[in-house]
């Protein structure tokens, strides 16, 4: 990674490249209860300095052996880990999916991790390390315990923490019938960490800033998914 030109993004966050990691689980205890669908947004910057959204990368994952499925955990996500059209695959092959352009984002932008942003981004970090743990993947770009939550962001910025709140107040659109889908909600919390890093950037410039923003980010078209 040390010979790819160092991009804006690289200096911005000190070398670490944020990357949204939503997860679906069959509980809260990341040790016991299943991984079920994992998505990934990376964030890019433009050459004026805004962030924005690179494509989706999602896919549904296999139960791994033994693990527990909390029945009010798949009423709450609407998630049939058994159905034959959900297109599941085994927990390392959904790490080796979501971390591939990870790594190449990585290369391209000269920066040296990936940092995970998430909404309440230690239980989105629990998970994805203990997949990482029990598939003992060698090659996990992510950095082991640092994190960007916009829980706090959130609040900071909008004076809310709960997604949908901030979301809204952060005059993005919100649709409650799509929550607790692991893209979904990657990229409305995407969307927020855009909106609030946007928000600084022209704070720090000395230009006027509206109450509430209106638009959203801009991203890249497509996305990439095996789901």
């Amino acid at each position: 990674m040390t010979d790819a030109p160092v991009a804006p993004i690289a200096r911005r966050f000190r070398g670490y490249l944020p990357v949204v990691v939503d997860v679906e689980t069959g509980g809260f205890d990341c040790e016991r209860h299943a991984l079920l669908e994992i998505a990934a947004v990376v964030i890019a910057m433009d050459d004026a300095g805004h962030l924005r959204l690179e494509p989706t990368v999602s896919t549904h994952v296999e139960p791994f052996p033994g693990s527990v499925l909390d029945p009010k955990a798949l009423e709450i996500t609407g998630i049939d880990p058994g159905h034959p059209l959900r297109g599941a695959i085994a927990e390392r092959a959904a790490l080796d999916h979501v971390f591939a352009p990870v790594r190449q984002a990585l290369r391209s932008s000269g920066c040296q991790r990936a940092i995970l942003v998430g909404h309440n981004a230690a239980f989105d970090l629990g998970f994805l390390n203990a997949a990482v743990r029990r598939c003992g993947h060698k090659r996990n770009p992510f950095h082991p315990f640092s994190c960007f939550d916009t829980v706090t962001l959130g609040g900071l910025a909008y004076g809310q923490t709960v997604l949908a709140r901030a979301v809204q107040a952060a005059g993005l659109d919100w649709n409650a019938s799509e929550a607790h889908s692991a893209v979904y909600d990657a990229e409305r919390t995407a969307e927020l960490f855009c909106a609030v890093v946007n928000r600084w950037h022209v704070m720090e410039a000395g230009a006027a800033w509206p109450a509430a923003q209106t638009g959203r980010p801009c991203r890249d078209d497509g996305a990439a998914t095996l789901s």
